[in-house]
């Protein structure tokens, strides 16, 4: 069906041809390449790997190809099997690991599965570097451990037990006072790894925990993107249950979703909000988001005398920009929380703790914590345009269109005006342009979304 190999490492749905989809054969391959470049690249055989893998059906098949390629190549692995993807960046440098493989397609359907690639410091690869792998797995240029060289397996089953631990250490997080509200809490963690790190992390901070869909079988019960049109049955039942939070992860733990003691939605967006809104009013620095994240998160930082920056979309691009301006805290309007003093990656546990404290200081219910934040709705739309069309060109023509107005060309074009705010972003693999919006209304955004859809008609 699918295979696509990014710089950051290679996804696809399992089965069918090799080079078309992720069979066997692709896994080997592209372990093989990874494996290989990080012995170049540290010029030592004697390499240690951290893999671990979220819940999905394929999971056991693709880690014993990855781990027995790894010890193929003379490097030793460290399995943490059931895990997350947080979890694995963190015990990379826990453990003094040379990098390490998180087996998980996070957010895709059930029949997906990916291999993404950490370094030393349990970041994912620069895309100079996942260049380096993908060249690597075109030549196929390995070589293989003979028999006395072959890597060790050893398995570790304390990763969310350290994971936990370094959260509740941090200084921002008041595990006292979140224990002292006694929280009602309701988890759906699609049937993956984070129903069973939320609720360990939930318990440690005194909370009553009411599982929903937090079996890790694999088998996906909606779609596993947390977004609002996937989650009507965790709003129903914190309704039912009278709890005060509903908590919503994608399968590798990375996104982080809420739901209000009404059954609403918080927002994926305003995931990063509260949480910058608490972490800046207590230490002053910058804060960082993507160019296609809620304007919201500026306003916090502005209204506390802070700074905000945006990166190009992406998380290797929005970890560059926070260590570039020393953030104390960034991320993605998807609900992913970058939290520096812990590590350098989206981590939905870091953000449970950190927004928790901030609820509970606040002495207020989520509801009514969402109404001191600035309303904004956001529209997604996109152009499909024929193959023979000059996407740049077109951008550069918007651009020209609407130059007196704030344009940043970081990633694509983003036009700020005065009340709204659009970006025009290409995709890598088809003809399209993605038209993200934000405005005070759903009818505005979706209005400045069909405006630009004719504006782009216009020009070509």
């Amino acid at each position: 069906m699918s295979l696509i190999k990014s710089i950051s490492g290679i996804r696809g749905t399992i089965g069918g041809k090799v080079n078309e989809n992720l069979t066997p054969l692709d896994v080997v391959k592209f372990t093989s390449a990874f494996g290989t470049w990080l012995q170049n690249n540290k010029n030592k055989k004697n390499l240690t790997l951290v893999v671990g893998r979220d819940a999905r059906i394929s999971g056991a098949m693709v880690n014993s190809l990855v781990t027995a390629t790894l010890q193929g190549l003379g490097i030793h692995v460290v399995d943490l099997g059931l895990s997350t993807t947080p979890t694995v960046e963190v015990m990379v440098p826990e453990l003094n690991a040379d990098g390490g493989i998180i087996l998980t397609a996070s957010h895709n359907p059930k029949q997906w599965n990916a291999l993404k690639l950490l370094n030393e410091k349990g970041e994912f690869i620069t895309g100079e570097n996942g260049a380096e792998v993908l060249a690597l797995a075109e030549n196929e240029d390995f070589n293989y451990a003979e028999v006395d060289d072959l890597g060790k397996y050893e398995t570790r089953d304390d990763g969310f037990d350290i994971h936990i631990r370094k959260i509740l250490d941090l200084p921002m997080v008041d595990a006292e006072i979140i224990k002292s509200k006694k929280f009602k809490i309701v988890v759906d963690a699609v049937n993956s790894t984070g129903g069973i790190a939320i609720p360990q992390l939930l318990e440690k901070l005194g909370c009553e925990v009411i599982k929903l869909y937090c079996e890790p079988n694999g088998q996906f019960p909606h779609n596993p993107e947390p977004l609002k049109e996937h989650l009507g049955d965790i709003c129903e039942l914190v309704k039912k249950e009278k709890a005060d939070l509903g908590i919503v992860v994608d399968p590798d733990v990375d996104r982080l979703a809420l739901v209000d003691e009404n059954g609403e939605l918080f927002g994926e967006e305003y995931t990063l909000v509260a949480v910058a809104d608490y972490l800046l009013r207590n230490k002053k620095g910058a804060v960082v988001s993507n160019l296609s994240s809620s304007r919201a998160l500026g306003d916090v930082a502005k209204s506390l005398n802070s700074e905000y920056f945006a990166s190009a979309v992406g998380e290797v691009n929005v970890v560059t920009l926070m260590k570039e301006k020393n953030a104390v805290i960034g991320g993605e309007g998807n609900g992913g929380i970058i939290y520096p003093d812990l590590h350098y990656g989206r981590d939905s546990l870091v953000g449970v703790a950190l927004f928790l404290t901030h609820l509970a200081k606040e002495n207020k219910t989520v509801s009514e914590l969402r109404t001191t934040y600035p309303g904004y709705f956001m529209g997604k739309n996109k152009i499909e345009l024929t193959p023979d069309i000059d996407v740049d060109a077109l951008l550069t023509k918007m651009e020209k269109e609407y130059q007196n107005e704030k344009i940043s060309t970081v990633d694509g074009v983003k036009i700020d005006f005065e009340k709204n705010w659009v970006h025009l972003r290409k995709s890598n693999t088809e003809p399209i342009i993605r038209i993200y919006t934000e405005a005070f209304s759903q009818e505005e955004a979706d209005s400045l979304g069909n405006q630009m859809i004719e504006k782009i008609k216009s020009l070509i």
